[in-house]
């Protein structure tokens, strides 16, 4: 019988090698060694050096298979280089969640192509594992295949990978049309102050659903008597709370009205996604949207999300603070258009390509050249608005883009409660940002970036505007434990040193 250290050791590498899509066979052919050699040291029957456990650690790029805890991933950067070629644009991170969370509401097998690889996406991957539902990624890792079973496993749930990603929240409106009760950890995410759910209870509630939260976790029961007897009007035109709104509706016998909805990309790939599974939707693109629910919905679908426009804006902006001339190819360019055209105002010098479609037929699509520009500061301040307003989530990337500028800059994230703050991270690095308070922040250029060693933000779109600049300062940057980074991009490092940019991923040993 094989020592039970090495059961748990093959077990472990099982895992990993399946987390990335890989056979026994790719692994062994990255290892150089033999598919039944794998297949021993998988069943916990061949002893195992620690040289082959760190040469397999590297090659599944797996914290898991590894000496003890390899603690958090750090980024070196060696600035003041110039980028140049060409670089895609990946699927959207926001779809995609919310379609791994939408594929609860089939029965049948749903297939997703070109899921961004990053760790949002494991941790709800993890999260559905524990409840049942079986996935796996096909075609090279490149796809994924997702099968429910006939009950979910509710009180089996991985709370750890739960509490770690927002997008939980959005179990809540499938969930409420496949039991009467169930439990939800928080929903967590990133650091950027007080999020209340109410605005996604006041719209579940029309559909029976109520809630309460104590203990870690959310109570929720289903009266199934209940149901929209005229619009649901959202509180918040939030995207997240039109995806839930979006989710509940589908599979509600009846047509439910959705009133002051999110017209995003994200919520438009959800919309198309529900149409590829029966459901009809009407409004697409609009605040308005009118959903005929099919309450059983038991199909095989195959669907493509379309790219991310925020990796676009993240991709444009590297071009612009380190003064490179790159090609940035499957841009959605209806989701970039306001940003572009202040980008313009500014002086961008930059030219695009005919409109093409998505793989999803309904996308549509540019491949975007920016060249080295000598950029003036806006006369109008910048602000967020929702869709079609600029991005949200893009406001980060004109505090770089804008510390590059000649004059001052007005930058006005009144979203969120914190996030702002984060962005005066960027005087580590030379730049000139003034906090005015919570919400406002003045930012001065040009500035002449300097590098430096510093904590990553424990938010997203802050963190790699801090990547970014730490591209545009001459000598070595170090930017510490960013995970968050690798929540929202997929090996976000490599494809920019495809493109001319030199960063290593390091581990404290």
């Amino acid at each position: 019988m094989a020592d039970d250290y090495l059961v748990r050791i093959g077990k472990l590498i099982r895992d990993a090698r399946q987390h990335r899509g890989w056979t026994q066979s790719q692994l062994a052919e990255a290892l150089g060694t033999s598919q039944s050699a794998v297949n021993r040291i998988e069943r916990g029957n061949q002893n195992i050096s620690l040289e082959m456990i760190a040469r397999i650690g590297e090659a599944l790029d797996s914290e898991i298979v590894s000496l003890g805890y390899a603690g958090p991933m750090h980024l070196r950067v060696v600035g003041g280089r110039r980028l140049s070629g060409a670089i895609d644009v990946k699927t959207s991170k926001n779809a995609c969640v919310a379609l791994l969370c939408a594929s609860l509401l089939n029965k049948g097998r749903t297939v997703l192509r070109r899921v961004a690889r990053i760790e949002e996406v494991y941790r709800l991957l993890e999260v559905l594992h524990s409840i049942g539902v079986r996935t796996r990624w096909i075609n090279g890792g490149v796809d994924l295949e997702i099968v429910p079973p006939h009950e979910l496993d509710m009180a089996a749930i991985d709370a750890d990978a739960a509490v770690r990603t927002r997008s939980i929240i959005m179990f809540l409106g499938p969930l409420l049309h496949r039991m009467d009760r169930f439990k939800l950890p928080y929903a967590g995410g990133c650091d950027l102050g007080t999020r209340t759910i109410e605005p996604h209870m006041i719209a579940l509630r029309r559909f029976g659903l109520d809630i309460a939260a104590t203990e870690g976790q959310y109570h929720a029961v289903v009266d199934r008597s209940v149901s929209p007897d005229r619009p649901i009007v959202l509180t918040e035109r939030g995207d997240t709370v039109t995806e839930n709104a979006l989710l509940a509706a589908a599979r509600h016998d009846g047509v439910t009205v959705i009133r002051n909805a999110s017209s995003n990309y994200m919520v438009q790939d959800l919309c198309f996604f529900l149409e590829a599974l029966g459901v009809k939707v009407e409004g697409i693109g609009t605040t308005t949207l009118t959903v005929h629910g099919v309450p059983d919905i038991d199909v095989d679908v195959d669907y493509s999300p379309s790219e991310d426009p925020v990796e676009a804006m993240s991709l444009l902006a590297a071009a612009v603070v380190t003064e490179s001339e790159l090609t940035v190819r499957r841009v959605p360019i209806e989701f970039l258009e306001i940003e572009l055209a202040v980008l313009e105002e500014m002086g961008l010098d930059h030219d695009r390509t005919p409109e093409y479609v998505a793989d999803n037929g309904r996308t549509r699509l540019v491949d975007l050249t920016v060249r080295p520009s000598k950029l003036e500061a806006p006369i109008d301040k910048i602000h967020p608005m929702p869709f079609p307003g600029l991005n949200i989530d893009n406001v980060p990337f004109f505090a770089a883009i804008a510390a590059v500028a000649q004059g001052k800059t007005l930058i006005h994230d009144w979203v969120y409660d914190n996030r702002a703050i984060y962005l005066t991270d960027l005087n580590r690095l030379g730049g000139r940002l003034q906090l005015l308070d919570p919400h406002r922040v003045l930012v001065e250029g040009p500035t002449r970036w300097r590098a430096a060693e510093m904590m990553c933000p424990p938010a997203l779109r802050p963190a790699v505007v801090v990547l970014l600049a730490m591209m545009a300062a001459e000598g070595t940057s170090v930017l510490r434990n960013v995970y968050v980074i690798n929540r929202g991009y997929e090996d976000l490092a490599e494809r920019l040193n495809s493109v001319g940019a030199q960063i290593e991923t390091f581990r404290d040993i």
